[in-house]
């Protein structure tokens, strides 16, 4: 990569992080936009499916509630976690990096066993948070290895455009890979709704698809998300919550969005 190209991407990187610090939509301007309303229900193909997720809790806020249903209704469900999530909290005493890591694996363990999936379907990376761009040729490469083991039909990913390096370096690998095996691609946004507006020019709604929760789905999921003890709650050393209750009200709604890729249904 040029200096250029170099000097570009740290630009971005920075816009992306403002963009994600910022102070975010609000829940209620997401309830009432009635174009939401319109949006088609996504129908899960048969067979199993992979849940590709960059950090442990991706794959719960963006398609736990769909996840756990399947799995109740007898679907494999494998997931995927990329990294460990340890640069959640940079420069933290309490947490450094290894013991974050082993402790929001733990925190991952505990989510999927209240959402019902299975552990010996669970498969971990172990890339450095913030460098799955750098491994995304790796990651593609085992993502596809999954889909093709498994004989899954769809790959659910993070959002190839939501605005944070690893979910889009996920989302690319995950594109690369379901081309390549013949997988659907359906992704999930994470930050989008924080930085977004409804009808924000940035995002294609039009591929948009809902995946209506029933009660004991939204349970689940709601008792799952509180699982990650530490993205809910402060550390002494980091005040700043990482995901808090106006963030996780996005992702706790009787429904859950994807963006499916073109030429799938």
């Amino acid at each position: 990569m040029t200096d250029q190209g170099v000097t570009g991407r740290a630009a971005e990187r920075r816009r992306a992080a403002e963009a994600i610090d910022g102070a975010g939509t609000a829940e209620e301007a997401w309830a009432g936009w009635a174009a939401a309303g319109e949006w088609a229900e996504a129908v899960v193909p048969d067979g199993p499916v992979v849940v590709v997720a960059a950090h442990p809790d991706d794959e719960v806020l963006g398609f736990g509630g769909t996840a756990s249903a399947l799995a109740a209704a007898g679907r494999a469900v494998h997931v995927l976690t990329v990294t460990d999530g340890e640069g959640s909290h940079p420069g933290s005493r309490v947490l450094p990096p290894p013991e974050l890591a082993r402790v929001r694996r733990a925190e991952l363990a505990q989510a999927l066993d209240v959402l019902g999936l299975d552990p010996a379907l669970r498969h971990r990376m172990g890339v450095a948070d913030t460098g799955v761009d750098a491994a995304e040729a790796e990651v593609a490469a085992r993502v596809e290895r999954l889909l093709r083991e498994t004989g899954a039909g769809l790959c659910v990913a993070p959002w190839r455009g939501d605005l944070h390096a690893d979910h889009e370096a996920a989302g690319r690998a995950a594109r690369t890979a379901a081309r390549a095996a013949g997988a659907r691609l359906w992704e999930y946004p994470v930050w989008m709704w924080h930085w977004a507006a409804p009808g924000d020019p940035r995002v294609p709604w039009e591929r948009a698809r809902r995946l209506p929760l029933d009660p004991g789905a939204v349970r689940r999921k709601e008792t799952a998300v509180r699982c990650f003890r530490t993205q809910i709650a402060p550390l002494a050393d980091h005040p700043a919550v990482v995901l808090p209750p106006d963030e996780l009200a996005h992702h706790l709604r009787a429904f859950e969005t994807v963006l499916v890729e073109e030429g799938s249904a």
